[in-house]
């Protein structure tokens, strides 16, 4: 069962990112861009997966912990925590994915220290954040199980089951990687992408987003794409001995495997994401008891391509 932390209540905005990776720098540089927009790391929310593909996962975490932003645990932390054999991020038994995590893994695995797979164990599952009038649920997969890939094109039907569960006006989720925006029956639900790696667009570039409440009640939700010091982070991955293929995917741009994802989400592969942002505001279920139509709102290609089908 999924347990909330206390409920974070904002009426300022707040920055959201996800999956730091042991990327070390792109973790600074997310930090530097909260302080940049003058937002206090108390309204910060990282949505797990501090300790993965890159070269610091020890740094990572620590510089995570320091800084006092909230954190959701993460299946890379769990497994962290819990002395497992490996990442627990459900890639397919066989697939270049479950052969790279091995390599991955394990690095982090030797150098996590003891206190810090304690301080991974007591992180929340979920965090409640209140931010304007919007009740949303922070999580790291999906409410039902922790380590669930939930994309743009993951069907509404699983998406509205979640967001049952989760009991709130929408939900922030993490795990699959990629930004996106969507109404779901009314509802949101809404992933600003991870730091640790980019997202599969063609650019080094990586993501994070900013929820800004508004006096309607609604969020400008804002998707920003963040450049950091690349070169830095694929250097150390190569001086720790990793594998290339991440590090190849740092520089590229490109992930290395596509094997997670779905048939769209793996046409749009090398397609260059434009930073946007975008207005949503609850919606009260019509007369006839409908409420209003699912739709993507971001990435914009997305939508355009979708409509054009």
């Amino acid at each position: 069962m999924t347990r909330p932390s206390s409920p974070l209540i904002a009426q300022v905005p707040v920055l959201v990112f996800g999956g730091p990776y042991s990327n070390l720098q792109a973790t600074e540089a997310v930090l530097t861009a909260a302080r940049e927009r003058q937002i206090p790391f108390d309204h910060v929310i990282c949505t797990g997966d501090l300790a993965a593909y890159c070269a610091n996962p020890q740094e990572t975490i620590e510089r995570v912990r320091r800084s006092g932003i909230h954190v959701v645990m993460g299946n890379c932390d769990e497994q962290l925590a819990d002395g497992a054999g490996d990442c627990g991020c459900g890639f397919p038994a066989d697939s270049a994915c479950d052969r790279l995590s091995a390599a991955w893994f394990q690095y982090c695995d030797a150098r996590v220290s003891a206190d810090q797979r304690g301080w991974l164990a007591q992180l929340p599952r979920m965090i409640e954040l209140q931010i304007g009038r919007a009740r949303l649920a922070v999580i790291h997969g999906s409410v039902s199980a922790i380590n669930h890939f939930i994309f743009a094109t993951t069907d509404a039907g699983s998406k509205a089951h979640e967001l049952d569960l989760a009991g709130c006006d929408g939900v922030i989720g993490g795990h699959c990687g990629l930004p996106f925006t969507e109404i779901v029956a009314g509802r949101l639900w809404h992933n600003p992408g991870v730091v640790g790696m980019p997202a599969n667009d063609g650019t080094p570039r990586v993501w994070y987003s900013v929820l800004t409440p508004l006096a309607d009640g609604g969020l400008e939700i804002e998707h920003a794409a963040l450049s950091y010091d690349h070169e830095n982070a694929a250097r150390a991955m190569a001086d720790a001995g990793l594998p290339p293929d991440y590090r190849i995917g740092l520089e590229t741009g490109l992930w290395p495997s596509l094997d997670v994802l779905p048939a769209w989400e793996r046409s749009q592969t090398g397609r260059h994401l434009a930073s946007g942002a975008l207005r949503w505001r609850q919606q009260q279920p019509s007369e006839d008891g409908r409420a209003e139509p699912d739709r993507l709102l971001w990435p914009e290609h997305v939508v355009a391509t979708a409509e054009a089908v």
